[in-house]
C-alpha cells in the first residue's frame, strides 16, 4: 500500500512539474483561423520507428507528410506549411512541438504507422488526440511512440523524470486537460471519416492517449496512425506510392473541411 501511495505522489509531482515547464497558451489568445500548419513526420534518422518486412515507419511518415504538405500548398496557397523534418533526420520530441509553438502554428499534424506483435491481420487507421487512456491498447501505442525520448541525450532532465516505460506516468500525463481538445477532436473525427469515404479504409476510430509530442503543443493537434506495418497487406499498401498519395489525400480533405469550419 505504501509503495502504491509513493508511486501516486511521485506521479502527481511529475505532472505538476511538467505543467509548470510546458504551460499551454490559452485557447482564446489565438484566432481560430488556420493560417499556419505544421506537419510532423514521425521518427527519422537513428529512430526508424516500427518496421514491416520491407519498410520502416520513418520513411512512410515522411513520404505522406511531404505529399500532404504539397496538396495543402496547391489547394490553399495562403496557408503556410511547415515541416518538423523534410529529410531523414532525427528530431527530438520536445523540439517538434517547440517548433510548432515558435512558429505560432494553428494546427499540428503528426504522421505515424502502427504495429502490434499480437496479430498479423489487424487493419485500420487510428487518430489520436491528447487525453485519457481508454484501453490498454491506447496505452501501448503511447508507450511505443513516447519511447523515442530514450534516444535523446539527458532525457530524464529534459522531461523531468518522465519514464516512458511506466504506465502510471502515462496515465498521469494524460490526465492533463488540453485547452484545445475540442478542436483536436473535431479534426480527428474528420480524418477518420475521410479515411473511410476517400480511400475505403477501415477506421479504428478517434482515440485518446498521453503523447508527449501532442501534450506540449499550444494549438489543436492530432497524431495519425496510418495503418499497421505488422500486417503484410497493409504494409504493401503503405509502402506503395498510390497508397501514400491516397492516405495524404484523405488527410488533406479532412484538413480542408476543418479549415472551412474554423475560418467560418
Amino acid at each position: 500500500m505504501l509503495k502504491v501511495l509513493k508511486s501516486i505522489i511521485a506521479a502527481s509531482f511529475l505532472l505538476a512539474s511538467l505543467a509548470f515547464v510546458f504551460q499551454q497558451e490559452p485557447a482564446d489568445s489565438k484566432s481560430a483561423k488556420v493560417r499556419t500548419v505544421v506537419i510532423d513526420a514521425g521518427h527519422g534518422g537513428k529512430d526508424p520507428g516500427t518496421r514491416g518486412r520491407k519498410i520502416k515507419e520513418k520513411d512512410v511518415a515522411l513520404s505522406v507528410a511531404l505529399e500532404l504538405g504539397r496538396k495543402i500548398k496547391e489547394a490553399t496557397p495562403e496557408v503556410k506549411v511547415l515541416y518538423t523534418r523534410s529529410t531523414d533526420v532525427f528530431i527530438e520530441l520536445g523540439e517538434r512541438s517547440a517548433f510548432a509553438n515558435r512558429n505560432n502554428a494553428d494546427l499540428f499534424i503528426s504522421i505515424h504507422c502502427n504495429a502490434t506483435p499480437r496479430s498479423r491481420s489487424v487493419h485500420g487507421t487510428e487518430t489520436f488526440v491528447m487525453g485519457l487512456h481508454k484501453t490498454e491498447g491506447n496505452l501501448e501505442v503511447a508507450r511505443r511512440e513516447n519511447s523515442v525520448i530514450l534516444q535523446e541525450t539527458n532525457y530524464k532532465q529534459k522531461y523531468k523524470g518522465f519514464d516512458p516505460n511506466s504506465p502510471l506516468a502515462h496515465i498521469m500525463l494524460a490526465n492533463y486537460q488540453s485547452a484545445f481538445i475540442s478542436s483536436s477532436l473535431r479534426l480527428a473525427d474528420l480524418i477518420e471519416k475521410k479515411f473511410q469515404s476517400v480511400s475505403d479504409r477501415e477506421s479504428r476510430g478517434v482515440k485518446q492517449a498521453g503523447f508527449l509530442v501532442l501534450w506540449r503543443c499550444a494549438m489543436p493537434s492530432v497524431l495519425i496512425e496510418t495503418g499497421f506495418l505488422s500486417t503484410p497487406d497493409e504494409e504493401d499498401y503503405l509502402a506503395s506510392e498510390d497508397g501514400q498519395v491516397e492516405v495524404a489525400e484523405s488527410i488533406h480533405q479532412a484538413f480542408m473541411a476543418y479549415k472551412k469550419d474554423m475560418d467560418r
